[in-house]
């Protein structure tokens, strides 16, 4: 009998996008078992891409929209519209850390400002429910930024308005929406998240993330300590507190914060794009599904991707095996349920050799010839 094998991947980061990793695999499984039937789904957790994967695979419109980066400068962003009420767009379009060149990084100034010029250009158009993809951001504004672009005020204790970057959280005394867009009374926003932290703390979006966003160990500090003021401003405005709510902390804040004052959604980014591309149909009649991340570690088994793609087949009996350019292994992976995992990349490989696209391509395609003689043999 013909074997089905289901590719459900995301993309290695720096090297190759989600489809061009599912390709590879393709490609070597089809090299050794040319009669099995493959199915090619690229995936994504929320972060950058998600809003194209979606799209794609909805057979969407994909448009352009002029808006702020994360310095103010104009470029244009991609977002995509589903249908005429739905859009789904990415933080990382245009408040995302690639904008920027690595002298420009500093959350204390960098702005969301960008996102929330993408959802009034979707507002314009006449959608009222918003996917957004939160990963990769440059920013720990805690979406003061992208709410300013939407008609919200920060204000001080003086009466004066505040400047919305992260470096003036703790500034912020009032929250004034009073000339908030009114459309987003009735707008539902789903936040696709690729993270479980909370808002603030040691395990808080500032601790966490900010150094990859250009933080020092004084700036972590300052942020983390605005981020908690500016939780208990939120929790006077509204009622809710955000501090530790699991994934508030994505994108430097925009998930607790827009959950708080927009009433969005917090959901696995993982699991939304699956849904949004019908990865559960595919699984029907499956003999393997094969997965994978730019690394796998530790970190895989806390609502990234092939952690959601495992748990989804192992409801229906499906084998996994899942694939990384690097492995990490620790006793929670040996235990986590994978048929296999295997790293494509040949150990002792310099690291700026193996991001190269053709020679990650290349080891793809050998790692899914030794799957296939392994999980298919000659089918």
């Amino acid at each position: 009998m013909k074997s089905r094998v289901v590719i459900g991947v995301d993309s290695f980061k720096g090297s190759l996008a989600a489809h061009e990793v599912a390709e590879a695999l393709a490609e070597g499984i089809r090299s050794v078992s040319p009669l099995c039937e493959v199915t090619e789904i690229p995936l994504a957790d929320g972060g950058e891409g998600s809003a194209e994967i979606i799209t794609r695979a909805r057979r969407g419109e994909w448009l352009s929209v002029q808006v702020s980066d994360p310095l103010g400068r104009t470029i244009t962003a991609h977002y995509g519209l589903l249908d005429a009420d739905t859009a789904v767009l990415d933080v990382a379009s245009a408040a995302g850390l690639t904008l920027l060149h690595s002298e420009e990084r500093n959350p204390l100034v960098t702005s969301s400002r960008g996102v929330g010029e993408m959802i009034r250009d979707a507002l314009d158009r006449g959608c009222r429910s918003i996917i957004i993809g939160v990963g990769g951001s440059a920013t720990n504004d805690c979406a003061t930024g992208l709410l300013a672009a939407l008609g919200y005020r920060f204000v001080d204790n003086n009466g004066e308005e505040v400047e919305p970057c992260g470096g003036n959280l703790g500034r912020i005394a009032t929250i004034d929406s009073s000339q908030a867009d009114i459309r987003l009374t009735n707008t539902h926003i789903t936040l696709a998240v690729d993270v479980q932290s909370p808002f603030c703390g040691a395990q808080g979006a500032a601790h966490i993330f900010a150094p990859q966003k250009g933080a020092t160990p004084e700036m972590v500090f300052q942020l983390d300590e605005g981020m908690a003021h500016f939780a208990d401003v939120v929790k006077r405005h509204c009622g809710v507190d955000i501090t530790d709510i699991k994934g508030s902390g994505a994108a430097g804040g925009i998930g607790g914060v827009l959950h708080a004052l927009l009433g969005a959604t917090l959901r696995s980014g993982a699991d939304t794009v699956m849904e949004c591309v019908g990865f559960d149909e595919h699984l029907s009649g499956c003999d393997l599904v094969i997965t994978g991340e730019g690394r796998i570690d530790h970190q895989t088994l806390t609502g990234k991707l092939p952690a959601r793609v495992l748990a989804r087949a192992m409801e229906r009996g499906v084998p996994v095996v899942a694939v990384g350019g690097g492995v990490e292994m620790c006793a929670e992976l040996e235990n986590s349920g994978f048929a296999e995992i295997i790293a494509s990349t040949p150990h002792n490989t310099p690291l700026h050799e193996a991001v190269k696209p053709e020679v990650a391509r290349a080891n793809l395609i050998r790692a899914a010839e030794k799957i296939a003689k392994k999980w298919l043999g000659q089918s």
